[in-house]
């Protein structure tokens, strides 16, 4: 059976998505179909490095479930929250990472009795959460397809249920992604027709963080790819496609959320 792919290109959040992409193999298959609701999609990656790399990641509003194999240790399985800073991760040797990203507000369908919150800055390993996880059955075999089935038969063993407040949740969220115009939380939740209030705790229980972080994220996912591609950026431009006041805004949050400028950030890519 053919490994199932989505025509993938776009590695936002990824920092250095080129160096990474050429010192690992890294592929975002899709779940099968009645997961599709749940799972935004799986991603896997296998290394075999002469030397340590280090990768970072700017996280997207998404809990994950991942199955990880690193040189010397055993096999595990660990629920991975919301980072609430950059993601930093060391391989060396060779490995194998086999990961389940869920769609912004699904996890609460694998734990209902936690708001999402709850697992926001936690990497859990082996949780309780998560009994019948098979690690071999996911890790072991070679052929992608035979892993892509595992996760597949791991997550359809959950009974996932529909849940109307997850759903809008993920619609919401979409909304924050893809909609440039959405800057204020306020405006946000006025021109959706609820509170602030009511917002913030929606995100809390299902998403895991608040609005105002997932439209922060949004603009510095968009900032690093544009600093990827583009040699002829003009930043002060781009603030202001994303919504800052001024140039001087969005090189603060960047160099917060990146650890450097993005202008050196761009220079250090070419």
């Amino acid at each position: 059976m053919a490994a199932r792919r989505r025509d993938r290109r776009d590695h936002r959040g990824i920092v250095g998505a080129a160096e990474f992409l050429s010192r690992v193999d890294f592929r975002r298959p899709e779940p099968a179909e009645p997961l599709r609701p749940y799972v935004e999609h799986y991603w896997l990656i296998d290394w075999d490095l002469p030397e340590p790399y280090v990768s970072h990641v700017v996280p997207h509003p998404a809990v994950h479930i991942v199955f990880q194999q690193f040189s010397g240790e055993e096999p595990f399985v660990e629920i991975a929250g919301i980072p609430t800073g950059l993601f930093t991760q060391k391989l060396e040797g060779r490995g194998r990472v086999c990961g389940i990203r869920f769609r912004p507000g699904a996890f609460r369908c694998v734990a209902p009795e936690r708001p999402v919150s709850a697992w926001t800055g936690k990497r859990i390993r082996s949780p309780q959460a998560l009994p019948t996880a098979d690690v071999g059955a996911v890790l072991t075999p070679d052929d992608e397809a035979a892993r892509i089935a595992a996760l597949d038969a791991f997550l359809l063993g959950l009974d996932l249920r529909p849940d109307p407040q997850a759903a809008l949740a993920a619609t919401l969220v979409d909304r924050i992604r893809t909609d440039r115009t959405i800057r204020r939380v306020g405006d946000f939740a006025r021109a959706e027709g609820i509170s602030a209030r009511l917002l913030q705790r929606l995100f809390a229980a299902y998403v895991g963080v608040g609005p105002k972080w997932a439209i922060l994220r949004y603009r510095i996912h968009e900032a690093l790819e544009r600093a990827e591609t583009d040699r002829t950026v003009d930043w002060a431009a781009l603030a202001a496609d994303l919504g800052y006041a001024d140039q001087a805004h969005l090189v603060r949050d960047f160099t917060a959320t990146v650890g450097v400028s993005p202008a050196a950030y761009a220079q250090g890519v070419r």
